[in-house]
């Protein structure tokens, strides 16, 4: 009673309900170890804490324009000369609430009902239902069997008259593969012979490993922005920790960020003016903390690979950006343990204390997201107590938290 039918229709994000849980289980005293949450640990930068504290002394945090402040929109232009080699006006950029709003109000700007949207599995959880909010259909495209990486096959092929859009996340959440030039360049080329715009979700393109570089969308297209279907996003959260800043944005033709605009000022007006400040100061001091952060996220990406190469039974394939990896743990859906990924999910945290994320909500089923955006130490305790509920080769029993557990299966 009082909550309308589509409401109800729209899942809950698993990721802030696993968040939710295991916060209530340290509240009370639980030792959970949390490896499902996408939020590095380190301290934001000294430039954004600098150039916010000066402007809250100011004592003038008041509305900025609703596609953002003068300022940090030039920062963000300078940003993109840089790392993709593209000059962009002011007109082609809107400052959002995160990239998850960018997205959203992206998707909200082009679509219709009963329009459909190209989804690559694995995806990101969050995009089917900003797909089903704007009254449209996500169409879901799944790798080849055992594979993580997308076929352009594939996505040719459920491409439809009444397809508006392909989301491209690379490096990916969850499975942290860089998507190919060959691969990007397609989908770029594809979208333009067909009029369909390519949502290129960028927001981890500067945390890759092993001297990978993520692909530029504007590599592969001839078109001056304002003529281009291509919606580029991008944020401070993951490449800066600054995740509770809340400060994404987009890249598009005039026509895309004029509507996005207009949805935004009828709905969150502008984004906070203080935290505009404090991500142009990020995006224009020194740069030595991200490189910081990028070998903090390999050195755990190695250790978490090393340890999942331990599991019997369990595939994973070596992430190239991102703090995710995407494990296939099918080997342990059986009687006594889990059904699905959901049930294995739960079982980890029920039995050991360790969040995990499952696979069929990227869809993937079969597969589980672990996060080591946290300390190695948790990455270590982790995958630990991952090994002992589910290794029978492992002792029967486990010390955690100061308490003695036995495992319940042989």
């Amino acid at each position: 009673m009082g909550v309308s039918q589509f409401a109800r229709s729209i899942a809950e994000s698993p990721t802030l309900a696993l968040n939710e849980q295991a916060r209530l289980l340290r509240e009370q005293g639980e030792p959970v170890v949390h490896l499902g949450v996408g939020e590095p640990l380190n301290r934001a930068p000294q430039a954004a804490i600098d150039k916010g504290t000066a402007a809250l002394h100011g004592g003038k945090i008041k509305y900025s324009p609703t596609t953002g402040l003068a300022s940090l929109k030039q920062a963000i232009i300078h940003y993109t000369e840089e790392h993709y080699g593209r000059t962009v006006a002011p007109r082609n950029v809107i400052v959002t609430s995160g990239a998850k709003q960018a997205i959203f109000n992206a998707l909200f700007a082009i679509l219709d009902a009963g329009d459909e949207v190209i989804l690559l599995a694995p995806y990101w959880v969050s995009y089917p239902e900003m797909v089903k909010m704007c009254r449209a259909v996500p169409v879901v495209v799944s790798p080849e069997p055992g594979s993580l990486e997308p076929d352009v096959a594939r996505v040719e092929a459920a491409v439809t008259s009444r397809t508006r859009a392909i989301v491209v996340n690379s490096p990916n959440n969850p499975s942290g593969m860089v998507y190919s030039p060959d691969f990007v360049g397609s989908i770029v080329r594809l979208c333009e012979e067909r009029g369909i715009h390519a949502i290129m979700d960028d927001i981890y393109h500067k945390l890759v490993f092993d001297g990978v570089t993520a692909p530029s969308c504007y590599d592969y297209t001839r078109l001056e922005t304002d003529q281009s279907h291509l919606i580029v996003v991008n944020g401070i959260a993951k490449t800066y920790g600054m995740t509770g800043f809340r400060i994404g944005w987009a890249i598009a033709s005039r026509e895309i960020v004029g509507a996005m605009s207009k949805i935004q000022s009828q709905t969150t007006s502008c984004v906070s003016s203080l935290c505009q400040v404090a991500a142009e100061g990020a995006l224009l001091g020194p740069q030595d903390e991200v490189e910081t952060l990028r070998r903090a996220m390999q050195h755990n990406r190695d250790v978490v690979v090393e340890e999942l190469g331990k599991l019997p039974g369990v595939r994973v394939t070596k992430p190239k950006g991102t703090f995710y990896c995407l494990p296939d743990f099918s080997h342990y859906l059986k009687p006594g343990i889990a059904a699905n990924s959901f049930e294995l999910s739960m079982f980890l945290l029920n039995k050991a204390r360790v969040v995990t994320v499952p696979g069929r909500d990227f869809g993937l089923e079969g597969h589980l997201r672990l996060s080591y955006a946290g300390s190695t130490v948790d990455v270590l305790e982790g995958m630990r107590r991952i090994r002992w509920a589910l290794d029978a080769s492992e002792p029967r029993e486990i010390e955690i938290g100061g308490r003695t557990l036995v495992r319940e299966w042989a």
